[in-house]
């Protein structure tokens, strides 16, 4: 494999180029929208990401949808069974897995109505966020920002995964979320999301990230 430095303005830029041009093979062979998954675990800014690359792929004429895990997650008795602070569920019961995928990702492909659903639970009020649906024409991209995305068998077109080293991870990762930890360990362990994403992203310096690329690739 290859590391190759990139500044954040030149990823963004980047990865808009490779999602612009992805969403007009989607429109074509669909027609569909693009299903994007950017995944990281929050001291990595997957969030921060996908925010970015709103403006640019709409100025490259693609209709864009940013949609939050951490707004489909699951009701406070669900989560929390376990107690608020307990990795293994945190990993294993917090996303609604089964709600982002009929609300937002089945819609957005292939045969789908397009009309997805932006959030589906308000997690301080613990309840549901009332969102209205929003249209999403093909052609358009739906960012999915947020941990623990790949491995479960969302049904993505294009993985891009935000990498930290356990170093990075512990160092950037706040204290009261430290808790969480083990889930990130054991995410890397069982599923490798770097091992498969589409683009894997070296995050341990916010101000210097580095694409991971195969040797050879131009």
């Amino acid at each position: 494999m290859r590391i190759r430095p990139i500044s954040p303005d030149l990823l963004v830029d980047e990865l808009t180029g490779r999602l612009a041009d992805a969403a007009i093979r989607a429109a074509t062979a669909g027609p569909a929208r693009l299903r994007v998954a950017v995944d990281g675990a929050p001291a990595a800014g997957a969030d921060g990401l996908a925010a970015a690359l709103v403006d640019p792929l709409r100025a490259r004429g693609r209709p864009v949808l940013h949609i939050r895990a951490t707004d489909f997650l699951r009701p406070a008795s669900l989560r929390f069974e376990l107690g608020r602070t307990n990795p293994d569920s945190y990993y294993e019961n917090w996303v609604d897995e089964a709600g982002l995928r009929r609300e937002v990702l089945e819609p957005a492909g292939p045969g789908g109505s397009g009309r997805l659903l932006p959030s589906l639970w308000d997690a301080d009020a613990d309840r549901a966020s009332r969102a209205r649906y929003v249209d999403l024409p093909p052609g358009g991209v739906v960012l999915v920002s947020g941990a623990l995305l790949l491995g479960g068998g969302l049904p993505f077109d294009v993985t891009v995964h935000l990498e930290l080293t356990p170093a990075a991870l512990r160092r950037r990762t706040e204290p009261a979320q430290e808790w969480a930890l083990p889930a990130f360990d054991r995410y890397a362990e069982e599923v490798v999301p770097a091992s498969f994403a589409d683009v894997v992203v070296r995050a341990d310096d916010p101000r210097r990230p580095a694409l991971v690329e195969p040797d050879g690739d131009d």
